[in-house]
């Protein structure tokens, strides 16, 4: 089986769900450790579209590589961890991708990196860039890169977006799906406020670690408010497995 990644968000209610999910953050690790086939993990909070400074205390999200589709599986059916996100949350959306490109580091490694199987750049394309902001530009990045991102809520062919992030306002990322990778592409290269971020990105060297994947997400699982038109996409995923 190819490399693969899964993001899972759940959305929490009320105020006791909310407050479980986020001691998750804290407590969730030591049950998580090694689970068989996963070779990387993050639980991970959520803002947000975009990079953001605003907290979504309702939505949590679930970042997972794999390297045997039975330990996956076996993950999602039977982890104690996972039914207790599941029987708390009140919907979840899972997303299943193949690494198609990613380049830079988390935590050192890239454990994104395709391995020699590596999927086509076609069909429904999902985004990670991830970044540790350096804490001496955290005021000079947080005052300009949220309104670069702007323009992303209103991008042709965007399906979703999340900002999501380990610390807050120092470990920050961003995901997205979008309907194809020629959507995705027009968007970062020709929207002049995102490029514009890209040449300070450069000019200043404001991350002390940074990292951009790109994906083919090839199933998806589950239920989300606000995604339009999602069981069609579900279905159309489906018939090209």
């Amino acid at each position: 089986m190819p490399v693969t990644t899964t993001l899972t968000l759940f959305r929490y209610r009320g105020f006791s769900n909310t407050f479980w999910a986020f001691s998750q953050m804290g407590l969730a690790p030591r049950r998580m450790k090694n689970i068989p086939g996963m070779t990387f993990y993050k639980l991970l909070g959520t803002g947000s579209a975009g990079v953001s400074t605003w907290p979504d205390w309702s939505v949590y999200g679930l970042l997972q590589v794999w390297d045997t589709a039975e330990a996956m599986s076996a993950f999602f059916r039977t982890h104690p961890q996972m039914q207790a996100f599941q029987k708390r949350s009140e919907e979840s959306l899972r997303i299943f991708m193949h690494p198609v490109r990613s380049k830079g580091v988390w935590n050192g490694r890239n454990p994104f990196a395709p391995g020699h199987e590596i999927q086509a750049d076609t069909g429904v394309t999902a985004v990670l860039t991830r970044a540790t902001i350096k804490k001496r530009y955290l005021r000079r990045f947080w005052s300009y890169v949220p309104r670069s991102q702007q323009p992303l809520a209103g991008a042709e062919g965007l399906i979703y977006s999340k900002g999501v992030g380990e610390t807050p306002f120092i470990d920050m990322a961003t995901f997205s799906l979008w309907e194809s990778a020629e959507a995705m592409q027009a968007y970062a290269y020709g929207t002049e406020a995102h490029l514009g971020a890209i040449r300070r990105t450069r000019e200043l060297g404001w991350y002390r670690e940074e990292l951009f994947a790109r994906f083919r997400a090839y199933r998806i699982e589950g239920s989300w408010a606000g995604i339009r038109g999602l069981d069609t996409l579900r279905e159309n995923l489906r018939n090209r497995d």
